[in-house]
Order: structure tokens, then sequence, then C-alpha cells
């Protein structure tokens, strides 16, 4: 059932109240009724009303004084000013202190009936306005950035200090870290919040492709241009634009960016009018962009511009006290949209959990702790809900660490503990070189070369 609105009538005139409650209620509405300001006032006190209608010329507290005790208790009230034709210049005056409008006497009931409905239809797109504003901030803000490790209570600290400004930031961390989670919530904390949050994924698209993307093209640019099409940046003014995997940029893509970030200005594919546009840029990267300058596959003077300030998101395995507190986080997540009763997980499963090194980070937890959810036939998640790869045992045992021969020469039984090692971190990454090399905290290159160097036998892992 569909609910009323709620207007209260504040009018000293019983000849206006009668009209107006008659008027009203026939249209639907419920009507209370106030015959002066104090009145209305202990009403306002201990009731909610849709919308107010307020007479200007009352005994007592007139209607301006009214107004202003109203806008106190509700600043959000929508307030319809009744006023005769001389005390016009009065509802103006009353407008500036918040009324949504104002009407004179004699009115015509239609019109007043039409004023009714657009502010009612105001106050809906208010209300579903701080709906979407509280859902946003749900979703992005720092609710869902899970942690209370040290450091991920510093990555917060840089959101809070960064997110006010209107600085440019890199956000630096392996894939499934969390990177636009952390571009949304900067930007959710800013004055831009309520302009578009535009992300682009950089790496998906080629050069050309790239660049009418984000500056737009003119209608015959190229073979396919048959109109005009704006880009990314001017979809994104006054607002952010977050750069996903900047180092897969190419070099001129980089260098037509620079300019942007410099002059604030582009012009779209095949165009001669220069655009101007107020956007901050985030951008995000996987990769080490110092070392990509020195193989000279990204601009120096790009990097200088983009790492004004740095946030250094830390992979899963380096903030495993955190792993509890994001299993309760996505559990809680994944039971709420699929509708299930799921409590938790069982003190083996959070054991398999805190134990594994997660190469995917918050990401692969999170399609973990889904697929369990899911799967779960009871309220707390076993083992049987976990995906085999988790429950496979390492055959490296303690026994195996321990020399097998009674020499103890340093080198070669550092090369046994390094071949175990690195045979234990195949196992885990279900023989993904890459993977592995995550785990151990090398580059994937150094890693190749030890297997070679080891005379590793990938038998081993089968």
């Amino acid at each position: 059932m569909v609910k009323k609105a709620s207007i209260h009538v504040i009018d000293d005139e019983p000849i206006i109240q009668d009209v107006l409650a008659q008027l009203l209620s026939s249209e639907g509405y419920d009507v209370e009724l106030s015959s002066s300001g104090e009145e209305a006032l202990e009403k306002q006190a201990t009731q909610s009303f849709d919308l107010i209608l307020l007479d200007l010329l009352m005994p007592g507290l007139d209607g301006i004084e009214v107004l202003k005790a109203i806008r106190k208790i509700d600043p959000q009230a929508i307030i319809i000013i009744i006023t005769a034709y001389a005390s016009v210049e009065s509802a103006i005056a009353a407008m500036k202190l918040g009324a949504f409008d104002y009407i004179q006497k004699p009115f015509k009931h239609e019109e007043l009936l039409l004023v009714i409905r657009r502010a009612l239809e105001h106050k809906r797109l208010q209300e579903e306005n701080i709906r979407l504003r509280d859902e946003l901030d749900k979703k992005f803000g720092f609710a869902n950035i899970v942690g209370h490790s040290k450091v991920m209570q510093n990555v917060f600290e840089m959101i809070k200090a960064t997110a006010p400004t209107r600085s440019t930031i890199l956000i630096q961390g392996e894939s499934g870290t969390g990177k636009e989670l952390v571009a949304r919530a900067i930007h959710q904390n800013s004055d831009r919040a309520p302009f578009p949050f535009v992300v682009v994924n950089s790496g998906s698209l080629p050069p050309d492709l790239l660049e009418s993307h984000l500056f737009g093209h003119v209608k015959g640019a190229f073979t396919g241009a048959v109109s005009h099409k704006q880009g990314l940046f001017e979809a994104a003014d006054r607002g952010t634009i977050f750069f996903d995997e900047i180092s897969t940029v190419s070099l001129e893509t980089q260098a037509k960016l620079l300019r942007v970030m410099q002059d604030k200005e582009f012009m779209r594919l095949g165009g001669t009018k220069t655009i101007r546009v107020d956007v901050r840029i985030i951008a995000a990267t996987n990769a080490d962009l110092e070392e990509l300058i020195a193989q000279k596959a990204f601009r120096k003077d790009l990097f200088y511009r983009l790492n004004v300030i740095k946030i250094e998101l830390p992979p899963l395995r380096k903030r495993k006290e955190d792993i509890p507190l994001l299993v309760r986080h996505f559990v809680d997540k994944f039971s709420h949209e699929n509708k299930k009763e799921v409590e938790g997980v069982s003190d083996d499963v959070l054991e398999i959990l805190e134990n594994y090194n997660w190469p995917g980070n918050v990401r692969e937890l999170e399609n973990v702790i889904e697929r369990a959810v899911v799967l779960t036939k009871s309220k707390i998640i076993t083992r049987s809900s976990l995906p085999a790869y988790l429950l496979a045992q390492p055959r490296l045992v303690a026994e195996e660490m321990i020399p097998k021969s009674e020499d103890l020469d340093f080198k070669l039984q550092t090369q046994e503990f390094q071949k175990r090692l690195i045979l234990l971190a195949l196992q885990r990454a279900n023989g993904v070189q890459k993977r592995a090399a995550e785990v151990l905290g090398l580059k994937p290159s150094t890693l190749n070369e030890m297997i070679k160097r080891l005379g590793i036998d990938s038998e081993r892992l089968n």
C-alpha cells in the first residue's frame, strides 16, 4: 500500500483551513491543521510531515519566525508559503531562508495542487539522492576497505589526508589488492563526490582506440568516425578519472596525457577546438614504473606528475592478521546478496585461509568466500566448501627440510633448502611460476633463473 503524503497546514483563518482540508483530503493527502505558530511548532517537535503550507500573516509568531524555528527543527523541511499580494516581498524573503515556493491568496486550487506535487517530487528526489549517497558510501567508503593491521591503518590515514585535496595520486600494489576500491574511496570522500568517477581500463584497448576513448573524436577523424564523440576526460569534468594499470599506456598517449595534466586542456582526435576540463587524476599500477623508465617504456616526466602522492597497498600475505576480519566481511556480504544465513567459517577452515599465501590477494579471498557461501548447506562454512587447491597438502614435510646426510656443507644445504622452498611455492601456485614468484617475493625472471640453476625437476609437482 502506497503511503499517503502528510501535509501540515499552518493558518489562523478557519475558512482557509476548511478549504485546504477538504481539497487536500480529496486528493488523498493526510492533513494536520494548526491555527497558530505556537501550536504548529509543538506539533513539528513531535511529528514528521512531508510538506508544510505556512501562512505568513498570523497573530503571535508570524510566518517568518515559524519558518526559522521549523528549519532549526528539520533543516530538510519542505515549506510552501501562503501569502497575500501585499506580502510578496516577505514571501521572497522566506524563500531566501529556505522555503521551497510561495503562492498568493486567493489561489486557484489546481495551481496550489501543482505546486504541492512539484514540492513533493523535489522531496522524493532529495531523499533518493541521500539514499544513493548512503549506498555509495557503504560500497565505496571506508567501511568496504577492511583491515586493522598497521599497514592498512596507514592506508586509511593516507586516504583521509589526500581525499579533500586536488593532488594527483598514484596507487601501487599487486593485482587484487583493491586499488580501484581505494581510488573510489578517495573520490567519494572528496568535494568531487557529486560528479563522475570514470574508470579507464588502460590495458584493454589498443593505443588508437584508447586515445579516442580518452579525448573523443570529430566526425571523419578516422574510418568509422561517423559522428562526433565525447571522450572520457569530458565525461569526467569536475570529477575524477581513474587510470587502472597506467603502465600499459603507450608512450604516444602518455605524452598527450601529460599535456592534459599540465594544461588541463586537449583536442578531440581530428579536431581543432581546445577543450578545457577540471579533472582529478588517480592512477594505479602493479608494475615498477621506475624500472619501466629505465627500460624507456614509461616517460619520466609523466611519472613525476603522477607520483605527487603515492599510496602503497600491501599484498594480503603481508597483512595476514586481517584475514579473519576480511572473512567475516565477505561472509556477511555474500550471505546478504544470496539471501542465506551463513554465520562464519569453522576453525580449521580459518587456519587453512590464514596459512595460504594468497597470490591473488584480497580478490582471490573474496572469490573463495563467495564460492563457499553459495555452496555451503550449513550455517558454518567447512572444508567441503573450499576449492581443492586450498585443501591440497604440501608434499614437503618437516623431515624433508632436515639434511639427509651428515654433510653440513653450507652451500650445498642452502641450495637444497632453496629447492624445497621453490617446490613448495610452485605447489601452492599450482605450478604457475609467476604466482610462485609473487609468493616468494621474487621477480619471475629471478625465479626462472633459480629453477634452471638449481636443476629443479618440475615432475616433483605431479
